[in-house]
């Protein structure tokens, strides 16, 4: 691909700005999109996002925008960083400016809740022409945004768009490798929300270092179950996409996830700790897909279950752990 492509980014929050700006920094034009006006022209006014990413100064190379057709002026490519519970409605409503060669990525993670589809599946139900894929890793967006190193997968359907999207996105600090495990990548970067609301409320329930380790190795062995029952491939999950991105999420205070976690182990409402966090908060919606998936299958996955329970059907975060903690003996390994 040539060294001046466009890239139509659509999300301009945290994470949508930082691959903005990392893009950007690789000397790609990026058209920057935002659903609100008065934030948009903030980043016009500001060459910063003063909201989400404070002090980091937006690269000549991007054009904020509020309009989708600007947006999609001379790209090349979309990426899509929007919250997962608004991904359908949004493909749906792009479908009049994106032309069928023009590859779809998207950096959401999560499901769509109704159906507890991956959103792959909903990209091949509205966009059934393009190729797709899908970039998650373990990165903090302000990180990637101040070009700290990081690394990232980035999957998709196609080989030769994958790897054309992954040489953008490669340099400076930013390593992005590539896969064709699109379910694997998804399923990794959906889970360990789930993980991280409950590694953070046993933190917030005062419990130690050896707790946040068990619910880490015990949860992960819940990502590799349900990614076996789905086709994904254990390596993937074993990789930035899967270990990679829980280990992060469930260990550093960045994450928006733990954050939320904390909150409800302290004792806050669902509706405080959503409001204390400030921004989306993907494994509260994770969850219930995962419960509406797990249950189809015939899953037992204890851990998340009971993240579900304390979100959904009001179970004090302590009893959750007495109930995991009264889970019968058995061996580590196995069914």
């Amino acid at each position: 691909m040539a060294a001046k492509s466009t890239i139509a980014i659509f999300g301009a929050g945290s994470w949508g700005t930082a691959l903005a700006i990392q893009l950007a920094r690789n000397d790609l034009r990026v058209n920057l999109w935002g659903h609100r006006i008065e934030h948009i022209e903030r980043l016009v006014r500001e060459r910063e996002n003063s909201v989400y990413l404070p002090g980091i100064e937006l690269n000549k190379n991007i054009r904020p925008t509020a309009s989708k057709q600007e947006c999609m002026q001379h790209a090349q490519i979309v990426l899509i960083a929007i919250p997962s519970k608004a991904f359908r409605d949004f493909i749906q409503s792009l479908k009049a400016h994106i032309g069928p060669d023009i590859p779809v990525f998207w950096a959401s993670k999560g499901f769509e809740i109704e159906s507890g589809k991956f959103l792959h599946q909903l990209v091949c139900e509205e966009l059934p022409q393009h190729h797709y894929g899908v970039i998650s890793g373990p990165t903090f967006a302000s990180e990637v945004a101040r070009g700290l190193p990081a690394a990232i997968t980035c999957a998709g359907n196609d080989n030769a768009a994958t790897s054309g999207f992954a040489r953008l996105l490669h340099g400076n600090r930013f390593r992005c490798y590539t896969s064709n495990d699109v379910i694997g990548v998804e399923l990794g970067g959906a889970l360990k929300n789930i993980l991280a609301i409950a590694v953070g409320a046993a933190d917030g329930l005062g419990f130690g270092a050896n707790t946040r380790a068990a619910l880490m190795t015990r949860g992960f062995s819940e990502v590799m179950r349900l990614g076996q029952s789905l086709g994904a491939r254990q390596e993937t999950l074993m990789g930035l996409a899967g270990l990679g991105d829980l280990i992060l999420t469930c260990t550093d205070d960045q994450s928006r996830n733990r954050r939320f976690g904390l909150a409800i182990g302290e004792g806050k409402t669902i509706q405080e700790a959503e409001i204390e966090v400030g921004q989306t908060v993907e494994g509260l919606r994770a969850a219930k897909a995962i419960d509406t998936m797990s249950k189809r299958l015939g899953l037992d996955l204890p851990i998340m279950d009971q993240v579900y329970q304390v979100l959904y059907e009001g179970k004090n975060p302590l009893d959750a752990v007495n109930s995991l903690e009264n889970r019968p003996q058995r061996a580590e390994l196995g069914d």
